[in-house]
């Protein structure tokens, strides 16, 4: 089905909305696809500084010393009803919100995580990351279909370690995905780490520590981390490249 391309939050005063607002956009765009009050769209934007924890993290003891740290670091937090685990975005990061109507919007739950994390994965290889989908240990926000990047000559797991290496071998998360499913809509979203990874670092350190949650430092990076000079530009073209040699776009 074509997807209709828009950017940003869509919300009138979404100057003050914070990011609150722009995780709210993404509800509001699901619900209109599912009332088919628009057809299937994409989404992109760079977002606020954002701190998303998952609804299990609301729960745990140390919920408000973690959402504590993500303040001190500049982070704003929230709660999202898509994904796990706590996930950190900035201006740095690309934000790829995909909707579509679906009559069974559950059927293919999991088959959409393997397209969506070889597709992702094929856009960052375009642009020369060694890009790989699979999930890594230790890092943020876990998930199997999770793209990681290589470092080039990196020993992986069962290939030896230098000093200093982890159980990564020196791999880093570079998108998340995570999944919503309504009656008659499906909301696919995922986060490109593009840039500027050390804020994103440094306040997941923080809040996973606060949260009592595993997590290696060492994996959270970004794109540019492995091919200086990729761009936020750079990876929504190529993005968007991909979408319309797909034939998805209107």
């Amino acid at each position: 089905m074509p997807l209709e391309i828009v950017s940003g939050t869509g919300l009138a005063g979404d100057d003050e909305g914070g990011a609150a607002a722009e995780l709210a956009r993404a509800t509001e765009l699901l619900d209109e696809v599912k009332r088919r009050a628009r057809g299937a769209t994409l989404r992109l934007y760079r977002p606020r500084r954002t701190l998303a924890f998952g609804q299990r993290d609301t729960r745990l003891p140390g919920f408000d010393a973690a959402r504590s740290a993500a303040l001190e670091h500049g982070f704003e937090p929230v709660v999202r009803r898509a994904g796990g685990r706590a996930a950190a975005y900035h201006a740095g990061t690309l934000i790829v919100d995909h909707i579509e109507p679906a009559r069974e919007a559950m059927v293919g739950h999991r088959h959409r995580f393997e397209v969506f994390g070889d597709l992702y994965a094929g856009v960052l290889r375009t642009l020369g990351v060694d890009a790989r989908v699979g999930e890594i240990p230790g890092e943020y926000c876990p998930g199997e279909f999770s793209v990681h990047g290589v470092p080039a000559g990196a020993d992986l797991p069962g290939q030896g370690g230098g000093p200093g290496s982890t159980t990564a071998g020196g791999r880093l998360k570079l998108v998340g995905t995570a999944q919503r499913v309504v009656a008659g809509a499906w909301l696919f979203s995922s986060v490109f780490v593009v840039a500027d990874a050390a804020p994103v670092r440094a306040v997941l350190t923080d809040v996973y520590r606060a949260l009592a949650l595993p997590f290696d430092p060492a994996t959270a990076g970004a794109a540019d981390d492995l091919v200086p000079g990729v761009t936020v530009d750079a990876v929504e073209t190529a993005l968007v490249a991909m979408y319309r040699d797909q034939g998805a776009l209107t």
